[in-house]
């Protein structure tokens, strides 16, 4: 009995022992990771500064030319922080965007655009800003607002669109082939029904969640989407560090990765008396492409 005691004991302080270890480890892992996010927040709010400050030079001149269409997402908590919006809004106007798109999930911002409205110099209201004329884009800043209810009555809509064209075609009673539904058919019919709006060179999100929080995805497809934080520590440096990013990527919409697929795959079907030598180059210029592009 004393050997079987004395033995459960030293199982007992080995699991004592190992736990500690682990605990130990576990919160020193955690502590490094919190002085890491901790030192990047201090190094981006000094960048930050210095840009705003002028002191570094590459931020200085930016080519607002290729961000055609602006979108920004915010979290409904932090879009009732109207000052931050209209703010926001200001810096941007400075910065020399003129196109742009005001979201958030339930509404808040649509709410409140008569006052947004005031508060800028030159702006006005992207569906209104359509039927004037052309020089009023170098003059004005139009702003759209949508919410996620314009998502859902736009697929509803865009959806009837198209049920009533092909109901239509199958009442007139020719022969009709199978329909599928292509993306063309889908963007055809959301423009008809009045939501083919713009689809934006990059998107920015303001808030917890680093997602779009529900923005038309038909609009997204080949938008940069960068997540900024929550809306009440908003810098003029961040934005525009975010944008003059944006502005120096070429994007290539898979074009790219496509030949150097292409590239690939003729460096495997080729004459199979090709030197080794050959082959070897072709595939570390492959992997050099493929590193340039990520």
């Amino acid at each position: 009995m004393d050997l079987k005691d004395e033995v459960q004991r030293v199982r007992f302080w080995i699991k004592q022992i190992g736990n500690f270890w682990l605990r130990l480890v576990w919160h020193s892992v955690h502590l490094l990771v919190r002085f890491w996010y901790l030192g990047v927040g201090v190094a981006n709010v000094i960048e930050s500064y210095l840009i705003s400050s002028g002191l570094l030079k590459r931020y200085r001149s930016i080519d607002v030319g290729k961000l055609r269409y602006l979108a920004i997402v915010i979290e409904s908590d932090d879009a009732c922080r109207i000052s931050k919006v209209i703010q926001l809004l200001q810096w941007l106007q400075a910065i020399g965007v003129k196109h742009l798109c005001l979201y958030d999930t339930e509404g808040v911002l649509k709410k409140s655009k008569e006052s947004i409205l005031a508060k800028l110099k030159n702006a006005t209201l992207f569906e209104e800003a359509d039927e004037r004329d052309s020089l009023l884009d170098q003059k004005h800043m139009t702003l759209e607002f949508a919410s996620i209810s314009d998502g859902k009555e736009a697929v509803a809509k865009g959806g009837n669109v198209l049920f009533m064209k092909y109901l239509k075609m199958a009442n007139s009673g020719a022969e009709q082939k199978e329909q599928i539904f292509t993306e063309a058919n889908m963007t055809e019919a959301l423009r008809a029904a009045g939501f083919g709006g713009p689809e934006p060179d990059l998107l920015l999100v303001y808030g917890p969640a680093r997602c779009h929080l529900g923005f038309p995805a038909w609009r997204i497809r080949y938008t940069e989407i960068v997540h900024m934080g929550p809306l009440k520590s908003v810098r003029y440096g961040s934005l525009v560090k975010a944008i003059y990013k944006f502005t120096t990527v070429q994007q290539k919409y898979g074009k790219f990765l496509f030949r150097v697929w292409q590239s690939g795959k003729n460096m495997w079907t080729s004459d199979p008396l090709k030197k080794t030598k050959t082959r070897v180059d072709d595939f570390l210029l492959m992997i050099w492409q493929l590193w340039n592009v990520y």
